[in-house]
Order: structure tokens, then sequence, then C-alpha cells
């Protein structure tokens, strides 16, 4: 199992031509609201790709809280560790532009009322092995998530492989850091964690902070290095892109599912890019993300 605790927001999304400038007002051609925000994100796309997952944050109690619930439930995520709280739900506005580069305003709403694991979370996380975290809720409350990762879990068992997605980018703190066991930044990410602005050697400066780490390099693919000396680099298919917002929650989730099944970076690392391919090609956030049907048959293509 996979336990993914992070946020959920309701995306508020205009496709444009172009972006406006400050100033600037311009025509959009089409207005979507699409259930989103990284952690939903990643348990819709990880139960598509084939994991069983669960959801562990909060909405509020608005007319968002329900569409957020049913959306990860249509996927087959246990969500009764969503919790309801008094306040509006996340939200995420975002502007795509044609050619899928996109903008994002993020607002947490009932994320920022994630303060830790609370009730049953503990429990379902020493069961899960792998951990999704991403920093769309308050710093303490991801700090806490990874800290009941690395505790001790039920005995026989090995504990829950702590994934982090550094994004937005914001300094991270040692004691979270001490926790990861892999981190998935993208390029511009990872140059800001490390000051490096070559992906390699910023993959290098990672692996001084965390035992593993994919940098992901958009259209260029993605860079995996681990302590052990391992460092591969995963091209990416040739695709046209229609909107890229969910791509890297597409990729890290399906990361995940790929670990968790025991497959060694490579293969994991191929099954990711197979499912970030396929999501870039559609539009949306939970809307893109792939099946496993769908990563399986372009993987068997020869990908």
């Amino acid at each position: 199992m996979i336990s993914v605790f992070g946020s959920a927001n309701m995306d508020l999304v205009a496709y444009v031509a172009q972006a406006p400038g400050p100033g600037e007002t311009v025509t959009g051609r089409e207005f979507r609201t699409i259930p989103g925000g990284k952690g939903a994100n990643q348990a819709i796309a990880a139960a598509r790709a084939g994991a069983d997952v669960a959801f562990l944050g909060a909405v509020g109690d608005d007319a968002f809280g329900p569409g957020l619930r049913a959306a990860l439930a249509e996927a087959g995520v246990d969500t009764s560790g969503l919790r309801v709280v008094p306040g509006p739900s996340g939200v995420a506005h975002i502007v795509v532009q044609d050619g899928g580069d996109n903008s994002i305003i993020v607002v947490p709403g009932a994320n920022g009322a994630v303060t830790g694991p609370a009730g049953r979370d503990a429990e379902v996380i020493a069961r899960s092995g792998a951990l999704l975290l991403q920093l769309e809720l308050p710093m303490d409350a991801v700090v806490a998530a990874a800290h009941v990762a690395r505790a001790a879990s039920p005995a026989g068992e090995s504990r829950a492989e702590v994934i982090l997605t550094p994004a937005p980018a914001v300094p991270l703190p040692a004691e979270l850091l001490e926790a990861v066991d892999l981190i998935v930044p993208n390029e511009h990410e990872a140059t800001a964690l490390t000051g490096r602005d070559d992906p390699g050697d910023a993959l290098e400066a990672l692996l001084g902070l965390v035992p593993e780490a994919v940098v992901t390099l958009g259209a260029r693919g993605a860079l995996y290095g681990s302590r052990d000396g391992a460092r591969l680099h995963q091209p990416a298919l040739p695709v046209r892109a229609v909107d890229t917002t969910a791509a890297g929650d597409t990729f890290a989730a399906a990361l995940a599912v790929a670990r968790t099944e025991g497959h060694d970076p490579a293969r994991a690392l191929r099954f990711a890019s197979a499912a970030a391919a396929l999501s870039v090609q559609r539009e949306g956030a939970s809307t893109s993300m792939p099946h496993r049907h769908e990563i399986d048959r372009l993987m068997e293509e020869g990908l």
C-alpha cells in the first residue's frame, strides 16, 4: 500500500494562447474546475497506476470539499483519512498556455489546518510500503509525517519508504531531510534547493542530503542517482504536450508504485516516464492521469 499525506485543492483552470503579463488582460478559450492538489494528484495517479492507496489530509466544509473527496474515491483511493475542517477547501488558480506551459497560484485553505498525522494516520503510514509527501501542507506537518514513517513498523515488516516531492520549493529543514529516502524535484526545484544550475551538479548535491534523488527535466527526461554510485538518465518520450500541470505528480506517484512493486531503478524510471508522457497529452490534473493498462501498453511498445 502507498499512503499519501498531502494537499487537496480544487483547480480553477484557464486555458489561453499566451498568459497575461502584469496589468494585461487576455481572453481565454476555456475554463474548467478540476479536482487537484499535489497530494490528491499523487494519490489518484498511484491508484490508477495499480497501487492500493490511502489519502491523509483535509478539505473544507465548503462546496468544493465533497467534490474533492468524490474524485479520490472514484479513483479507488481510501478517503477515510480525509478530514473535514471549518472553512474553505484549498484552491489553485492555474493558467495553461498553448503548448502546455502553466503558472499556478495556490491558496491553502483547509490544507493549512493540517498540523500532522491524526487519528489512525500513523497506523496507515506504518502499514505502507511508501509514504508520498509534498510541500503544500505546513512544514511542521510534513516533518511529523516523515518521522512517523521512520518510527518502528509492525513486527516483521519494513518501514515505509519516504518519497518527497519538494514543491513548492522552499528551504528544507534538516529534520525532514534526515527522514527522506528519495527526493524527486524538477530541475528548477533542484536548483532552488542546491544553488546548482546544472541538473547533474544539482543531483550530486542532493545526494549529499538524501540517499537517492531523481531530477525531472521535462522534455529532456530524468536523472537518477544514489549514494551507492548508481547514475541513470531516462529519456522522455517524444510526445506533444497539451497540459503539463500534473506531469510531475504523475511521475512521482508512478515511480513510487514501481518501487513498491520491487522494480529496479531503471525499470521504475521507465514506468514513471511512460505515465508522465501519457499525462501531458491530456488536459487537467487528476483528469490526465493514466490507468495501469495504458502505462503497461506503452512499456510494451518499447520504452
